[in-house]
């Protein structure tokens, strides 16, 4: 049996996952401070 001379077209060559759906959220800093302070446990531990 010959291994195929190439691969099936619906072959893709990897490609780094850099692109996304949708870009995350950036919190505005009064948002940021407010959650927070909602959450303790995420606080910087500074």
């Amino acid at each position: 049996m010959n291994p195929p001379s190439k691969p099936p077209a619906t072959y893709a060559k990897p490609t780094p996952r850099v692109s996304r759906g949708r870009p995350a959220k950036v919190l505005s800093a009064a948002e940021r401070a407010a959650f927070l302070a909602s959450r303790p446990d995420l606080a910087s531990k500074g």
